[in-house]
């Protein structure tokens, strides 16, 4: 029987679909293990051979634990709300919950062609309304809530309310909006209700309030700052621009400190987590207040320093254009230039504007400020180099100890300040804080950490400032204005957003005539005609961004038909978090930051039991494409012909190179009569061959369909199979590392268990073992690779593995090994590797059919791979000889004796007398005549 991947793959896989194989309980008495993939977004391209690397990866270590004795949770699941979707229903009109259902069911064909180990009774889609019922549920928590820094933890707004109606304002330690007043509890109770509806919402965590966004006009929407790239979106390049939009927004910056702290209990990528501490954006400093009298008696603008010590070298004050105050501070003589500038900045993203350190640019206000410490007059600027998002969206100016600052009065004529008679200001600033400070008044003399203290006091007793942390992360924007998108579950009452009743969850997508804006300006649910709550109210026109239905996902999984809670107490308290989780590093500060911060509050609220959703993470590489070229020849005037000549010829002519589809390239030689057939202009292509054949030529690509080095997997599984195609994605590299598809090779791979295969049978092709005893090389054969591949699993050091298989494979065909007891352990280990063809001998070898999951990992018995014997190699008067195996445990007089009555070794000796025999025991024998 030869071996037929085809047949024997579709066999187990629908076995698996049939008896559910891989459906996890949420009451084993086993240890569990959760294991999880990032869920993908189902495109309408389906997948290519760099898509599974992490879901072969995950899912070689879900089988791995489950023959280890672990219950495993392995799901699988869609993010499948999105804008492509979108863009083609708004494209071709057909609704994006068709044009999603169909590419998910393309998904679905490839996954379940690589014969992945996934629960699918627990599938998840975050589309379908009874998934983004909580998706919504957990949204009216959000809104319901804000952070008491008193306790460090979220608390339902209800307790809020209570100290407000006892006490009024007067200790309340809340992250909230800064313009919060203060009253009495007989005040509060004399507020309108619009007027407490107004004052909750500074504090709620969910909250609606003017922010500054990246909107795409072409898009209708808008567009967060991932999704931005050099001022245009990053689907279909559109022009994008800052604007001041009400938008709903959530306070991810009250979770700003445990997110940090948390970076330390994870077992993460370290350059992941160093991504995430940057984009937190930790600083220690103080805040200071510079008066601005000309506004009003008490007006100031408030500026966040990590370098106070520098005070005196401000030589202005620098705003974002976006600043509040800056309308006010721009007088008339200015006008026209600031209201320029701003138009001009408001056509770049904040990460362009981060990303320009070369250009200079700027406006003056008119208006000046006072200086906190010496009373000088500050000339107030704006620049697109300050953030509105950061600190307080204003910085002073220290050109002698800050790059762009310096740049910035070099290229408007500002005077320039030297602090410390350590630096040294030749052409460029010095930020050192080595030597004294001088021009520095009353710090004139002190060294840096004397003068922070003497500084933070002084401005505490004047009121001017204070010590204070800031962080960088900025509260994120939550609404879209979409259509394919959950809807945002409020409705508004006299101008102020309410929430519907959990009993009238979910409020599903209604039905509109396209999905574009409205021609007044409103998001694509201003189409829907008498979408009203209770036929009274107007609904929130926005959508859910695309991360909400993926911030707490992992959590459905756990209890994926429950339709009484987000999840049970049971099955969380069981599955408590994710114990591995694979998938890409470009997550860092999206998904992942999103997620933790969910995890969080749904823990303050106790609805979870971990801190951490996530306890492992590894970032998979990428595949990257193995593009192949052929060469044009070109004419005298340069222009192409219909001649193409092969790679090793190619420098004896002038061509240029043409990608060619690799699907009609094999081992870099071109299959000529389907590149004819390949576009219509090369149907009468000529060729300059190599050796009758022509050679392309290769080059590592990203893969994509434009450069025709895309490889589809089923392609792949048709020819070679699955088993083949998830070893070979092994075989490739180190998980972590990029590496690029190279077809060429995977022939080894397919040869490999073709090899085993025939170990289970004859040479007719008949299946046969023996159940004799294994001997000791056959048993030393095994327990290498039962100890390599635990070892090598364990750290995810999955293309070892694959080495070791073929070294044990080979050895076991050398020793001619088909003993039942050798080569049943082989196929447990082997398993999780490649599932198909195991399973299939497991059942020959006369065990019940689909029992392969639940064995038991053999045990590892190092006595096997101790050596018994040594190869000694023999020498003669220092001249190596031949080997001569002996047992290690002989004494030197033994292998003296040994030696010398060796006939072969009588042989060499000649029958000349030997005058001595050097033993070095374990290493070398040398006979001396």
């Amino acid at each position: 029987m030869e071996y037929n991947h085809r047949a024997i793959e579709q066999k187990w896989q629908k076995f698996w679909a049939d008896n559910q194989t891989f459906k996890a309980s949420n009451t084993s008495t086993k240890p569990k293990y959760y294991v999880l993939d990032m869920f993908p977004y189902p495109s309408g391209a389906g997948l290519h051979v760099g898509h599974p690397l992490g879901y072969i990866a995950s899912d070689i270590f879900a089988r791995y634990k489950r023959i280890k004795g672990f219950n495993v949770l392995h799901p699988m699941g869609y993010d499948s709300f999105g804008l492509p979707a979108e863009q083609y229903a708004i494209q071709t009109g057909q609704h994006p919950a068709i044009t999603t259902a169909a590419n998910i069911s393309r998904y679905r064909e490839q996954l379940d062609n690589l014969g992945l180990s996934f629960d699918w009774s627990r599938e998840v889609r975050t589309s379908d309304p009874e998934y983004y019922r909580w998706t919504q549920w957990i949204f009216m928590q959000l809104f319901d809530a804000w952070y008491n820094k008193a306790s460090d933890r979220a608390e339902p707004i209800r307790s809020l309310i209570t100290h407000f109606e006892t006490r009024g304002s007067v200790d309340v330690l809340a992250v909230s909006d800064e313009d919060t007043v203060t009253f009495t509890a007989a005040e509060w109770a004399g507020f309108s209700a619009a007027e407490k509806q107004r004052e909750l919402l500074k504090y709620r965590l969910a909250y609606l309030r003017e922010s500054t966004v990246n909107w795409c006009a072409a898009l209708g929407t808008v567009l967060a700052n991932d999704e931005v790239i050099n001022g245009v979106s990053e689907r279909g390049g559109y022009p994008v621009e800052q604007k001041k939009m009400m938008q709903w927004s959530m306070r991810i910056t009250a979770y700003a400190e445990r997110l940090l702290t948390g970076l330390e209990t994870v077992d993460w990528p370290e350059p992941l987590v160093e991504m995430q501490r940057n984009w937190i954006g930790k600083s220690i400093g103080a805040s200071v207040r510079f008066a601005v009298p000309s506004l009003a008696p008490d007006a100031a603008i408030e500026v966040f320093t990590t370098r106070v010590d520098t005070i005196y070298g401000v030589n202005c004050l620098v705003l974002a254009p976006e600043h509040d105050l800056v309308s006010q501070l721009t007088t008339a003589e200015q006008q026209a230039e600031v209201e320029a500038y701003i138009a001009h900045t408001g056509k770049k993203s904040e990460r362009d504007r981060m990303a320009d350190v070369k250009t200079v640019s700027g406006a003056f206000t008119g208006s000046y400020a006072e200086h906190p410490l010496t009373g000088k007059e500050i000339p107030i600027w704006i620049a697109d180099y300050v953030l509105a998002g950061y600190g307080t969206g204003a910085v002073m100016a220290v050109p002698s100890g800050d790059q762009r600052d310096y740049l910035f009065s070099m290229h408007f004529g500002l005077p320039i300040i030297p602090i410390s008679d350590a630096q040294q200001l030749d052409g460029q600033a010095d930020p050192t804080k080595a030597g004294r400070y001088i021009n520095s008044d009353i710090i004139n003399g002190l060294t840096y950490h004397e003068a922070i203290d003497v500084l933070i006091k002084k401005l505490e007793a004047t009121g001017a400032g204070e010590a204070t942390i800031n962080y960088r992360m900025r509260d994120a924007i939550f609404g879209r204005q979409r259509y394919w998108g959950e809807p945002v579950p409020v409705y508004f009452k006299d101008g102020f957003p309410q929430l519907i009743e959990v009993s009238e969850l979910p409020l599903v997508l209604p039905e509109i005539d396209k999905y574009l804006p409205t021609e007044s300006g409103e998001p694509p649910l201003g189409r829907a005609g008498d979408w009203k709550y209770r036929g009274q109210f107007d609904y929130e026109l926005s959508t859910m961004p695309g991360w909400a239905g993926s911030s707490w996902y992992w959590y459905r999984y756990m209890d994926a038909h429950n339709s009484d809670a987000l999840v049970s107490p049971e099955a969380v308290n069981y599955w408590q978090a994710v114990d591995l989780y694979i998938g890409g590093s470009e997550h860092a500060t999206g998904h992942l930051l999103y997620s933790r911060f969910w995890n969080k509050f749904l823990k303050d609220l106790g609805y979870v039991p971990e801190e951490e959703p996530f306890k492992k993470l590894i970032n998979q590489g990428m595949i990257q494409g193995r593009s192949s070229f052929v060469y044009r020849v070109l004419d005298t005037d340069g222009k192409g012909t219909n001649t193409f000549v092969s790679y090793g010829l190619k420098d004896q002519y002038t061509t240029v190179p043409l990608h060619v589809d690799v699907n009609i390239v094999s081992n870099d030689v071109l299959d000529i009569e389907k590149f004819r057939q390949f576009r219509p202009d090369f149907a009468n292509a000529e060729f300059i061959l190599e050796n009758g054949k022509y050679n392309c030529g290769h080059e590592v690509e990203k893969m994509s369909k434009s450069k025709y080095n895309v490889v589809n997997p089923d392609d792949i599984i048709e020819q070679y199979g699955a088993d083949t195609l998830r070893m070979y994605e092994m075989f490739l590299g180190p998980l972590e590392q990029s590496k690029p598809w190279n077809t060429n090779g995977i022939e080894g791979v397919y040869k490999f268990l073709r090899k085993l295969w025939k170990l289970f049978h004859d040479a007719e092709g008949n299946f046969s073992v023996s159940h004799g005893e294994p001997d000791r090389a056959e048993l030393k054969a095994l327990h290498k690779i039962i100890k390599k591949v635990a070892e090598d699993v364990e750290r995810f050091s999955f293309n070892t593995s694959v080495s070791s298989f073929m070294i044990c494979v080979n050895e076991l065909t050398d020793l001619k090994c088909n003993k039942a007891a050798i080569l049943q352990d082989l196929c447990i280990v082997l398993s999780p590797y490649a599932p198909h063809i195991t399973e299939e001998l497991w059942a020959l070898l006369g065990n019940a059919p689909g029992t392969l999951s639940e064995a038991a990992y053999p045990e590892f018995n190092p006595d096997y791979l101790v050596e018994s014997e040594f190869s000694y190699p023999i020498s003669v008067n220092g001249k190596m000889r031949m080997n001569l195996s002996l047992p290690l445990s002989l004494e030197t007089v033994e292998i003296e004796q040994a030696v010398l009555a060796n006939p072969d070794v009588q042989r060499y000796l000649d029958g000349k007398p030997v005058r001595k025999v050097i033993v070095v025991k374990g290493r070398i024998v040398n006979v001396v005549i």
